[in-house]
C-alpha cells in the first residue's frame, strides 16, 4: 500500500504546490497591474505563468523523486534525474526569455507613450527588437551548453575540446564569416541609427517600408505588399535612400509637358485650390514654375509638401490627375499638340529623269 501512496503523495503534492504558487504569483501580478496602469510590465509578466509553473514543478520533482520508493523509479533513477534536469534547464531558459521580453517591451511601451518624436520611437523600437533577439540567442546558447554538460561523456571530452578550441575557432570563423558579418552589421544598424523599423527606404530601385530587422536580415514591405528580404550587411556596404532620415516630412514634384501658351498664373491658382481640398497636403509650401523648354513644349514643375512618404505620394497623384483634367476641360490649347501636314503625292517623272536614273 505504501508503494502506491508514496508516489501519489509526492507527485500530487508537487502538482498542488506548483498550482498554488502559480496562482498566488498570478494574483499578485494582476493586483499590481491594476494598481499601476501606467506601465504594462505586470500584465506582460503574467505571460510567464506557463514556464513558471513548469520550472516549479520540475524543480520540486527533481528534488523529491528520490523519496519515491517505487521499484520502476528506482530502476531508472539516473535516467529520470537526467530528464528532469534537462527539462528544468529548458524551462528556466524559457522563463528567463519571457521575463526579459516583458521588461524590454514594457520599457519600449513607456518610452513610446512619453515621446512625441516618431523618429526616436522607431529608433528605440529597432534597438529593442535586436536587443531582445540577442538576449534570447545568448540564453538559448547557454541553455544548450548547460544541457550538454549534464552528460558525463561531454564532461569527459571537455579537455580535448578545449585543447582543439583554437583550431576549431579559426575554422568556424572562416566558415561563418558571412554570418558573423551580418551579425555585426545588425548591431551596427541598431545602434548606429542608419535605418529603423518603419522607415521609408529605396533599396535596389524598390520603394518600401522597413518592416522587420533581425540580426541577419532586413525585410522591406513594398507598396504592392511584396516583401524584400535582404542581408543586413547590404545596408552597411552599399548606398540606399532613407526618406525618413532626419524627419518624416517630405517634398515632392509633379512635372507637366505643356504647350507654350499654357496659362501659368491660372495654373498656380488652380494648384492652390487643389491642395486646399487635399487632406494629405500638410500646408507647408507649394510652387509652380517653368523648368525647361523645347521647340514644341515647356516643362512645368509643381512642388508640393506632405508630412510623410505615404502622403506625398497621395498629394502628387492628386495634383497630377486634377490639373490635367482641368487643363483638358478649361484650357485644351495648353496641352501638347502634334501638327502634321497632309502628305503630298510625288511629282510625275519625266523621260529625262528616268534616263538619268538608269545611268
Amino acid at each position: 500500500m505504501e508503494n502506491v501512496l508514496r508516489p501519489l503523495i509526492v507527485i500530487g503534492g508537487s502538482v498542488v504546490l506548483t498550482l498554488v504558487v502559480g496562482w498566488l504569483a498570478d494574483r499578485l501580478l494582476r493586483r499590481e497591474d491594476s494598481r499601476h496602469r501606467e506601465t504594462p510590465l505586470w500584465g506582460l509578466l503574467r505571460r510567464c505563468r506557463v514556464p513558471l509553473n513548469l520550472v516549479l514543478l520540475t524543480a520540486i520533482l527533481r528534488g523529491s523523486f528520490d523519496n519515491i520508493k517505487w521499484k520502476p523509479v528506482q530502476e531508472h533513477e539516473a535516467g529520470l534525474g537526467q530528464t528532469l534536469t534537462l527539462v528544468l534547464i529548458g524551462a528556466s531558459s524559457w522563463l528567463v526569455v519571457r521575463i526579459a521580453t516583458a521588461v524590454v517591451e514594457s520599457s519600449y511601451a513607456r518610452y513610446a507613450a512619453s515621446t512625441r518624436d516618431p523618429a526616436r520611437v522607431r529608433r528605440v523600437r529597432t534597438q529593442v527588437a535586436l536587443i531582445q533577439r540577442v538576449v534570447s540567442a545568448i540564453v538559448i546558447v547557454v541553455a544548450v551548453a548547460a544541457m550538454l554538460l549534464t552528460f558525463p561523456a561531454m564532461r569527459a571530452a571537455g579537455a580535448s575540446l578545449l585543447a582543439s578550441a583554437g583550431i576549431v575557432g579559426i575554422v568556424a570563423g572562416v566558415a561563418a564569416q558571412s554570418t558573423l558579418g551580418n551579425l555585426f552589421a545588425g548591431l551596427q544598424i541598431a545602434f548606429g541609427d542608419m535605418v529603423r523599423i518603419g522607415d521609408t527606404v529605396v533599396v535596389d530601385g524598390e520603394w518600401g517600408v522597413v518592416e522587420e530587422i533581425t540580426l541577419t536580415f532586413l525585410a522591406v514591405r513594398t507598396w504592392d505588399e511584396r516583401r524584400l528580404t535582404m542581408p543586413v550587411s547590404y545596408f552597411t556596404s552599399k548606398p540606399f535612400q532613407n526618406w525618413s532620415r532626419g524627419g518624416v516630412q517630405m517634398t515632392g514634384t509633379v512635372f507637366f509637358h505643356l504647350d507654350h501658351s499654357a496659362p501659368l498664373p491660372l495654373m498656380r491658382e488652380r494648384l492652390a485650390m487643389i491642395l486646399k481640398e487635399c487632406p494629405a497636403w500638410d500646408g507647408r509650401d507649394f510652387s509652380l514654375a517653368v523648368t525647361d523648354t523645347t521647340p514644341s513644349t515647356i516643362q512645368v514643375r509643381a512642388v508640393v509638401t506632405a508630412k510623410d512618404a505615404d502622403d506625398i505620394w497621395t498629394v502628387r497623384v492628386t495634383v497630377r490627375e486634377q490639373l490635367v483634367a482641368w487643363l483638358y476641360e478649361e484650357h485644351p490649347y495648353a496641352l501638347p499638340r502634334i501638327v502634321t501636314d497632309a502628305a503630298q503625292p510625288p511629282a510625275p517623272r519625266t523621260g529625262a529623269a528616268i534616263e538619268d536614273e538608269r545611268r
